[in-house]
């Protein structure tokens, strides 16, 4: 089944694209994979019952969209490959009478999207936190869940002990407009939630933290300026141990997050979720994902999930 569609794999011929793929092309399992993945998420985003009715314009939205959370130039041009290489089958099988991908070229520009981490960058960052000090806690926890979670640094400054819910491996935050939405962890940010929470922030909370989870010095909410702050100073910390980095901000995060669920194999509906997208893009329309499925996708997909 298509992951949030329920639409069955033997309508888009999809097993036998498999086959085509193994034994007549003699494509590498790894290429195997990715092209069925490649067209599962298609498949999943435009929300259509059959291949014959798919247009280009279904696919050109489709990439558009990809392009705007930041997919690399080298995986778009092989979700294209995928994309072609499905659709020449179907002909040639006889399944579609034209092939949608003449004239499926390279999305055109979207807005300009902030730097991106790979994720050994991500690393290197988290590693330039010195946790043998317990202050440091906090911001392990902190740059752990901007990463795990995606959520904008408001959200994350306002988030409040109450909202977590560890045993889930979710935390409920409010973003735009306040609209509540639940957000998977994974099991790194979990653990590091759960040190900070033991061994630091009660020295540090003075009754005066409202129930925010993440304080500053004096024992307040965090706020999104001290925040950046710290971000930046362990961003230095990472570059001066030698870590080649572009400008990065809290949002940079967010913006690696997404990028590496996507590149992973994550569906976008999934992944528009978890960020609290109200729109991807004007021309799709996307079904409501439950909890347990974000979790999973999470699990599967996330570098430290």
């Amino acid at each position: 089944m298509i992951p949030g569609r329920g639409v069955p794999d033997s309508e888009f011929r999809l097993e036998e694209f498999s086959d085509y793929l193994r034994f007549e092309r003699r494509r590498a399992p790894s290429t195997v994979s990715a092209y069925l993945r490649d067209c599962r998420r298609m498949v999943g985003m435009v929300g259509k019952d059959s291949p014959a009715s798919l247009r280009l314009s279904d696919l050109r939205a489709h990439l558009a969209a990809l392009s705007d959370y930041g997919l690399s130039a080298r995986s778009l041009a092989r979700n294209r490959s995928s994309l072609r290489t499905y659709f020449r089958f179907l002909v040639a099988e006889g399944y579609v009478s034209a092939d949608p991908t003449e004239g499926l070229d390279a999305p055109p520009p979207g807005r300009s999207l902030p730097y991106v981490m790979s994720y050994d960058q991500v690393l290197a960052v988290l590693e330039a936190i010195p946790i043998e000090d317990p202050k440091a806690l906090r911001d392990m926890a902190m740059l752990e869940v901007l990463y795990a979670s995606g959520v904008r640094i408001s959200e994350l400054t306002w988030l409040r002990v109450r909202d977590l819910r560890l045993d889930e491996g979710m935390a409920v935050v409010r973003g735009k407009g306040e609209r509540q939405r639940f957000v998977p962890l994974g099991g790194s940010a979990v653990r590091a939630v759960q040190r900070y929470l033991r061994e630091a922030r009660p020295a540090q909370d003075r009754g005066l933290s409202g129930g925010t989870v993440f304080l500053n010095h004096h024992g307040r909410q965090l706020s999104r300026t001290g925040a950046w702050k710290i971000v930046r100073r362990h961003v230095d910390a990472a570059r001066a141990a030698g870590t080649r980095l572009g400008t990065v901000t809290p949002h940079t995060f967010r913006h690696s997050f997404a990028t590496h669920l996507l590149e992973n194999g994550a569906g976008l509906a999934a992944v528009q979720e978890m960020l609290g997208h109200a729109d991807i893009s004007t021309t799709q329309i996307y079904t409501h994902v439950d909890r347990s499925f974000l979790v999973e996708e999470h699990r599967r997909f996330h570098p430290r999930g």
